[in-house]
């Protein structure tokens, strides 16, 4: 899990992750990891439930920490 103003986390099964609204961030399996993503958003008149970005290049993947 990543987001522009944060170092790359390693996310475990159980943990539990918060955004604010509008925060751009990105997430994902490590290449040798499978994750499942639940999301859990409230929309109101300020704020849509999701904002699709680009996808993540190769190269900011393979930021990802090795361990996890």
């Amino acid at each position: 899990m990543s987001a522009p103003r944060r170092p790359v986390e390693v996310i475990r099964p159980g943990d539990r992750v918060l955004f604010e609204a509008d925060e751009e961030h990105w997430h994902g399996a490590a290449p040798n990891r499978l994750m499942v993503h639940l999301a859990i958003n409230k929309g109101d008149d300020d704020h849509d439930v999701v904002h699709s970005l680009n996808p993540v290049t190769d190269e900011e993947y393979a930021t990802t920490p090795a361990t996890g």
